[in-house]
């Protein structure tokens, strides 16, 4: 007898029509225990894929996927999904390398329609898919999977409101596992109204359904339609987007789950949204007592719940960000901070909890942030906007018209920069230093180590002339001495830490521990260099450039970003001074020009070439083709 009798049984989607309520119940438990057990092994976000279990089997029981596109919002609860379409073996490699993606991947699998890992996306791309139906694609119906949090989102309201206009079939399933919609509708008032079109009836049902909840979810969801209800036009504010709305129903009730999707996709027309309450973390009591509800954890004891942690040699970047913020903040009244949805993550919570009128939490709205805070600093304030680099992109534009066009100070504190781990590709910060560095009056920095972000902070908050960034990856610090302040830095001066005859190192940002092991690896075969920290990218201590240039026959450029970034900038620099026909070696070395998935970041960046050995083996390689004349080619 196996421990897993109907798992075991699911090879895929197909194996699962035709089984009774009991069985998918029991396929429930199973998958539920099987996912527990998995997670502890590799890690992984767990409190959103238990939250699911249950709408993932009737999901896969009811609709034919692959033809029909079942399409995760940030993915990261999809690791139930991966089960049941046949990647239950492959799930112990589980945001490793060469292992399967924490998010759902279009390469990964063809019941994986659309790549996610950023929020609010589904909602849009389902749509694309049933629009692609209506033109005659062979494609069955589209379900988008959005959370409560990810629905707050500008985004997810444009792909309604679309959806409405067209009244395209599709079926938004909102997974409200914090019982309240609040944040996206908060300003309304409450009543229930009448459905309307070919679902009406299902109001009844559904306020049935509502009474058969348990007490806090039924609670939950009672305020729930409350808040989405009572527009003073009529109706509820899906319903004023052109959807039908059915729900609140249990999301881990198999019975109501399956009678009402069975019976919504026989009689929609047009948009549907069904709105599922269900628990963060659901069947494993660590992670529904823990406050973040496990949301991501590292490997863990199944039976404790106790999470194992890497001993710390330094503090990580995040931490010394967070105190030293809010440390700089208890000096100045006029610093404030926004964050979007991510106050653990990027460190505000400290400030937080001790200046909570000036921290602002703007929920998945970078766009707004990024003009709040620039609305902040017309204000006379001094705002740290504090995003990861790969979230940044999201509030691309505001950064370029409403900050650097006016020239407004606005802080941004870029954690995440480089290469991130297990997370991939879709959170690699690899394209700030380009996408910054080209606007006229912004100021990019990147911490080397550190202390050297300390000190970035205090400059950011000296900094009232224009906008000013500063970046610093995820992880440990260098174990460095710690500054009992910051100091305010030089604009556009960076400093030599080595000096050497025979071969010149210039890093930019936080692999500057990897180009001193590149030094280390050189002095042992008797190559002496000098290396230097750039500190800036905008503007570029040009004074520093030149005079490695004339003191070295060969210049290294190391930088944790992509093509066209910091050693982009040195040549453009070299080459409009006329410095590139002086006959040096020149080399930049950047992040491929190519999307490098999960593993460890030391995988990682072996795999881009950055190791210390790869950054000495390109110096070796200059200094070489120098002695014997060889045409150098610059990369």
């Amino acid at each position: 007898m196996t421990r897993f009798p109907t798992l075991d049984r699911i090879s895929g989607p197909s194996d699962m029509k035709g089984l009774s309520l009991g069985d998918l119940r029991r396929l429930a438990d199973e998958l539920r225990e099987e996912l527990i057990e998995s997670v502890s092994k590799t890690g992984g976000h767990l409190g959103s894929s238990l939250g699911v279990v249950e709408l993932t089997v009737a999901l896969h029981a009811l609709f034919d996927a692959p033809r029909d596109k079942i399409i995760w919002d940030v993915g990261h609860q999809c690791y139930p999904h991966k089960i049941l379409t046949g990647r239950r073996d492959r799930m112990l490699t589980l945001r490793q390398k060469d292992g399967l993606s924490g998010f759902t991947k279009r390469a990964e699998s063809d019941f994986d329609p659309f790549g996610a890992a950023h929020s609010s996306t589904s909602i849009s791309a389902a749509l694309g898919f049933a629009q692609g139906r209506e033109l005659g694609m062979p494609v069955g119906d589209t379900v988008a999977v959005i959370g409560d949090g990810a629905i707050t989102a500008g985004m997810a309201y444009e792909a309604m409101n679309h959806a409405g206009h067209l009244k395209t079939r599709m079926f938004v399933i909102l997974n409200d596992n914090d019982m309240s919609i609040a944040p996206a509708v908060g300003a309304l008032q409450a009543s229930l109204n009448t459905l309307t079109g070919p679902l009406a009836a299902f109001r009844s049902l559904a306020e049935g359904m509502e009474s058969a909840l348990p007490g806090p979810m039924r609670e939950g969801a009672r305020r729930a339609r409350a808040l989405v209800s009572g527009l003073p036009g009529g109706g509820t504010l899906f319903e004023e987007l052109g959807f039908d709305y059915v729900g609140p129903i249990d999301g881990h009730d198999m019975g109501q789950l399956m009678t009402t999707l069975r019976a919504v996709r026989a009689r929609a027309r047009g948009p549907v949204l069904i709105h599922c309450v269900t628990v963060k973390g659901k069947g494993y009591a660590p992670a529904e007592r823990a406050d973040d509800k496990y949301h991501g954890v590292a490997k863990f004891d199944v039976a404790t719940g106790q999470q194992a942690k890497s001993k710390s040699n330094a503090p990580s970047y995040t931490s010394v960000f967070a105190e030293r913020l809010a440390t700089t903040a208890a000096k100045d009244p006029r610093i404030v901070a926004i964050t979007a949805a991510m106050p653990g993550g990027t460190g505000l919570d400290v400030m937080a909890s001790r200046f909570p009128k000036r921290v602002y939490d703007v929920g998945i709205a970078e766009q707004h942030g990024v003009t709040f805070a620039a609305g902040l600093a017309a204000a006379g304030m001094r705002p740290f906007c504090a995003i990861y680099s790969s979230f940044l992109q999201r509030g691309y534009d505001q950064i370029v018209h409403d900050v650097a066009l006016q020239n407004l100070p606005v802080r941004f504190a870029i954690d995440r920069a480089g290469l991130v781990g297990q997370d991939g590709a879709t959170h690699a910060g690899a394209f700030d230093v380009g996408f910054l560095a080209n606007l006229p009056n912004m100021t990019v920095m990147a911490a080397g180590d550190e202390a050297e972000l300390c000190h970035m902070i205090a400059t950011a908050a000296a900094h009232d002339s224009g906008p000013i960034a500063f970046r610093y990856p995820r992880g440990e610090g260098l174990g460095v001495e710690m500054p009992q302040e910051g100091q305010v830095l030089e604009i556009g001066r960076g400093r030599v830490l080595r000096q050497g005859k025979d071969a010149a190192l210039l890093s930019f940002g936080a692999h500057l521990g990897e180009v001193l092991k590149a030094a280390d690896l050189l002095a042992l075969e008797g190559i002496e260099v000098s290396v230097a920290d750039a500190r800036f990218a905008k503007p570029l201590d040009t004074a520093l450039i030149d005079r490695l240039i004339d003191d070295h026959p060969s210049l290294v450029t190391v930088e944790q970003g992509s093509t066209g970034g910091f050693g982009a900038l040195v040549l453009h620099h070299l080459a409009a001074t006329g410095q590139l026909e002086k006959g040096r070696a020149i080399r930049t070395l950047t992040l491929p020009d190519r999307f490098i998935d999960q593993a460890s970041p030391a995988e990682m960046y072996a795999e881009a070439g950055l190791t210390a050995a790869d950054i000495a083996n390109t110096v070796k390689l200059t200094l070489s083709r120098r002695k014997t004349g060889a045409i150098v080619r610059l990369a």
